[in-house]
């Protein structure tokens, strides 16, 4: 089985991605993972596309996988293979309290005023919050949609607002 999860930034992708992969004893593979070079401040450097491909491909597994965040089109290999896409939402004022509870508990005073990370923090906090506006030229909403149009797999939307047990009932319900 291979599943992809994805939407918007604490819609609960990460979270949903590692209950799932658990309940079918998958491999939980997380797109940030990939996606970023280990640095301190984080989430700062990008690995070249090649890298994050293969880098998934190698931890990928050969009885499927669950693979949670956002591929948005530099994935398109890995997704064509999945036999379900789960799209996440959730209201914009939901994910953000997520995202800055989240962010305090990670980095605590560097992202506060005059910490080493609150610029970072603050661009961050913009970035997230302009995913539902239609105008916004980064990973978006309107893009996400645009790009689910395009898959073969069957695609499955869910509320990120719900528990968490209860999306996860619902994947393995999709799956058959």
């Amino acid at each position: 089985m291979k599943i992809h999860i994805t939407g918007a930034s604490c819609t609960g992708v990460t979270t949903l991605g590692q209950r799932v992969a658990e309940k079918l004893e998958l491999p939980h593979l997380d797109t940030d993972a990939f996606y970023w070079e280990p640095t301190d401040p984080p989430f700062t450097s990008r690995r070249p596309i090649a890298e994050r491909l293969a880098g998934i491909r190698a931890a990928q597994g050969d009885r499927g996988w669950v693979l949670s965040g956002s591929l948005d089109g530099w994935g398109d290999p890995i997704v064509a293979s999945s036999d379900l896409i789960v799209f996440l939402t959730a209201p914009t004022s939901i994910r953000l309290a997520r995202l800055k509870t989240r962010e305090r508990q990670r980095f605590g005073a560097r992202i506060a005023p005059g910490g080493d990370m609150e610029a970072i923090h603050a661009s961050f906090l913009v970035w997230a919050a302009g995913y539902d506006d239609n105008h916004f030229v980064g990973r978006s909403r309107a893009r996400h949609e645009s790009w689910l149009a395009e898959q073969n797999a069957p695609v499955l939307r869910l509320s990120g607002a719900v528990h968490v047990e209860t999306l996860a009932k619902k994947v393995l319900r999709a799956l058959g």
